[in-house]
């Protein structure tokens, strides 16, 4: 307990003798300070108790003493120490009248205790405060090692509840609640998480306090460096004291010894995942899966994803690279629903994942096929369910979708889209256009001058599958003429009709600009 006024009237060797303001002897005494002064205020920082034996003062003029408490209890001071028998024989009543006004605390210090002792015995009992928080603390500590050994963060998280007499939550990298205590504090905790965000926001270790007085809640970032790991939020009724912020300070250490691991750790485990990855895709997947054991093991049991991701745009140095920040979002979904998840960066910026069809990664997946690229930060290919033996495969399915992904600026792409319905979506892109553009801009430009009508005729010739009959019905002309204008089509082109390659090509190109303006404005014809 801190000294206080009470404390130090109980003090059987200082004799001290309360004669005004016993209400508040309970305010603690930060320091105790002898001073003559007739205004010490400058000299003080508040929670003193002031000596003095009235040197310099005139302690028996009223208004003066009305003066001199009132400057003394708002500069903070906790009280006054008056030495009888020294200057004045007993307390005048003019300070004892202007001490009763303010209700602030006046002691009567007898002769024979020096100011020396008050100020031994507050520098004592605050030296003995102090020794109890740091004791409480260490032993809080060994505590809180104990529960994170044996029963990890949430057995954490409870003691240091307990600890600090109200709650804690830990948020993973993502900003997500991972764990709370007591139970009833997840809902709090889950309210913080605009706070979280921002807090992630600022280079590691950072703080903020947030909440109100009836619940003060301390914000602590987990990591090192500029990657933020996660977030410990404590709430209390009121500030901490040294003892409860050993425990905090040692559970931030703790949980970030846990979810911090070590750069050499982490480079073995890309090793690792980058070996069962290139194993899988050589066909060796027998070998993957002895290489993975048991940290990917099960992944590679069950249908999974393979997802690519690509970074779009020039990503900005001052933030976190977003395909890192990719990474981590999935990572965090999986050790939320203690899924595996392997994750391997690749030399060229990308990042590959497996992870399990229908899981907990797949589904956090699901709101970025509604974002846009430029948005994300990413461009991402997913490919359908697969298993190891089809690795190679679901490696070109995501390699496809992911470059869909890039020409229509979609932050993500799943196989499946391409795979299902019609390809013509497929064309809405520009290089397919400025094909198109070219090789139906002659055809366009005859078409300009009046003399036929060469692509309606090729249009409607292709769609009737080259029979003559039916495609002349359809534009109302004879079939000759229909022969006629596929000759020319045939020497404008310097292509044949024959060449099924041709006919292909020639129907995407129209398909491709349907809904685009490509004819030119036409030259006036010649006199």
């Amino acid at each position: 307990m801190p000294v206080t006024l009470a404390s130090l009237v109980q003090h059987s060797a200082l004799k001290l003798t309360v004669r005004a303001g016993e209400d508040r002897l309970g305010t603690p005494v930060r320091w105790a300070h002898a001073s003559e002064l007739a205004d010490p205020v400058p000299y003080m920082e508040g929670g003193e108790l002031l000596l003095v034996t009235a040197m310099t003062l005139d302690a028996a003029d009223r208004e003066a003493m009305r003066r001199y408490v009132r400057r003394l209890a708002g500069a903070g001071v906790v009280g006054l120490g008056f030495a009888v028998g020294v200057n004045y024989e007993d307390i005048p009543d003019a300070l004892l009248e202007a001490a009763e006004a303010e209700d602030f605390p006046l002691l009567e210090v007898p002769r024979r205790t020096p100011f020396l002792a008050i100020s031994k015995a507050v520098s004592a009992a605050i030296a003995a405060d102090q020794y109890r928080a740091v004791t409480a603390g260490f032993e809080a500590q060994r505590e809180l090692t104990r529960a994170a050994l044996s029963d990890g963060p949430a057995a954490l998280l409870a003691k240091l509840a307990a600890h600090v007499d109200g709650w804690a939550a830990l948020y993973d990298a993502s900003g997500a609640v991972v764990a709370a205590a007591p139970d009833w504090a997840t809902r709090r905790a889950a309210r913080l998480t605009g706070d979280v965000e921002r807090l992630r926001e600022r280079p590691a270790p950072a703080s903020a306090v947030v909440g109100g007085t009836d619940d003060r809640v301390e914000l602590q970032s987990l990591g090192t460096g500029r990657r933020v790991r996660g977030a410990l939020a404590v709430g209390t009724g009121a500030p901490l004291g040294t003892a409860e912020r050993y425990a905090v300070h040692s559970a931030v250490a703790l949980l970030t010894l846990t979810t911090e691991r070590s750069r050499s750790l982490q480079a073995a485990e890309q090793r690792l995942g980058a070996a069962v990855l290139r194993m899988m895709l050589s066909g060796q997947h027998d070998h993957a899966r002895a290489v993975a054991g048991d940290l990917y093991g099960g992944l590679l049991d069950a249908p999974f994803r393979l997802l690519i991701a690509e970074p779009v745009g020039e990503p900005d140095p001052a933030a976190e690279h977003p395909v890192h920040a990719f990474a981590e979002f999935l990572e965090s979904a999986a050790s939320r629903a203690a899924e595996p998840v392997l994750t391997v960066s690749e030399n060229d910026g990308r990042l590959v994942v497996l992870a399990a069809d229908g899981g907990a990664v797949a589904l956090a997946c699901e709101p970025y096929t509604e974002r846009e690229a430029d948005e994300a930060g990413v461009a991402v290919g997913m490919s359908a369910p697969t298993g190891p033996i089809a690795a190679a495969g679901a490696y070109k399915q995501a390699e496809q979708a992911l470059s869909v992904a890039r020409r229509r600026g979609r932050a993500l792409v799943e196989h499946e889209e391409l795979a299902a319905g019609s390809v013509l979506p497929l064309l809405a892109d520009d290089a397919v256009r400025a094909f198109a553009d070219g090789m139906l801009r002659a055809l366009y430009e005859h078409d300009a001058t009046g003399r036929g009508d060469l692509v309606a005729s090729l249009r409607a010739w292709l769609s009737r599958h080259g029979q003559w009959d039916a495609a002349a019905a359809d534009l109302g002309v004879h079939r000759h003429t229909l022969r006629y204008r596929m000759r020319r089509v045939e020497e404008i082109l310097g292509r044949s009709l024959d060449d099924p390659d041709v006919r292909m090509e020639l129907w995407l190109a129209l398909k491709a600009t349907e809904n685009a303006t490509m004819r030119p404005a036409p030259d006036p014809a010649p006199e």
